[in-house]
């Protein structure tokens, strides 16, 4: 496994298919489990780590992402990755910040775009970016973000990009929570407060799943929500429904971490 910080340094690859994970560092299990996608599916696989700034509206936020490559590198060097390209900010956007970008239209003003406004536009640039960068014929994305992946497979759609995009569903610690590197700034307190997001959307799903009107089902999980005092809550509501499945998502900030989770439930 080699560790590049250009993408020139990239090339030579060996003609088979290429996968792409993109991630932003502070790895953990959620995103060894994209890793270990790819290598299953990818002749190569590359590991991104990059912070993007354009994706993130607060810059305290920006600033105290965690950050450890040595670490991530460690985690990845025994899963078959190929290369972990880490560029810097200076490799990705030569220019400074970009004058041209790509817009996330309407998907970018709801949900987490309403809550983190431009947050879309910032990852879509990223991602078209990357995928142009990395030559991938792939890319995985994790089903936690739920409304980052229908935004990525809007761009490949609508932009005529010729990869494919491959969803991996959420990994979860064993009390429920989905992993994120967020979660290292959750006390033990806090992390006990958390816990009502995944309760709240596994209320609202098990009654989609009985094929109760959804919008009894979004009450219950927000009724949830609302018994656990150290929450504040974003929203909680359908992000997606098609083909009889329901994506309930859920945003909320516990002290000051905000988290995010959704969950898939069928209609009977």
């Amino acid at each position: 496994m080699k560790v590049v910080k250009t993408a020139a340094e990239l090339a030579g690859g060996d003609g088979g298919r290429r996968g792409v994970v993109m991630t932003m560092g502070a790895l953990h299990a959620g995103h060894l489990e994209l890793v270990r996608a790819a290598a299953r599916d990818c002749d190569e696989v590359v590991v991104t780590i990059f912070v993007n700034p354009l994706q993130f509206d607060d810059p305290t936020d920006l600033d105290r992402y965690p950050r450890n490559l040595d670490a991530d590198v460690a985690l990845l060097e025994p899963l078959g990755v190929t290369a972990v390209f880490a560029p810097t900010v200076a490799e990705v956007y030569p220019a400074g910040t970009p004058e041209v970008t790509v817009a996330s239209g309407r998907i970018g003003d709801v949900f987490e775009g309403e809550f983190r406004p431009g947050h879309f536009d910032g990852v879509l640039t990223v991602v078209l970016k990357l995928l142009n960068l990395t030559r991938a014929d792939a890319a995985y994305f994790g089903e936690k973000d739920a409304q980052q992946l229908i935004a990525v497979r809007r761009l490949v759609a609508d932009l005529n990009v010729p990869v494919e995009i491959v969803g991996v569903p959420t990994v979860r610690d064993g009390d429920g929570l989905a992993l994120s590197s967020r979660n290292v700034f959750l006390s033990t307190h806090d992390r006990e407060h958390a816990l009502a997001l995944p309760r709240a959307l596994a209320a609202a799903a098990a009654l989609v799943a009985e094929s109760r009107p959804v919008d009894e089902a979004i009450a219950t999980g927000r009724a949830v929500l609302a018994q656990e005092p150290g929450l504040e809550v974003d929203y909680l509501d359908v992000l997606d429904s098609s083909d009889g499945e329901v994506v309930i998502a859920g945003a909320v900030r516990v002290g000051a971490v905000r988290l995010i989770d959704n969950v898939r439930a069928s209609k009977r």
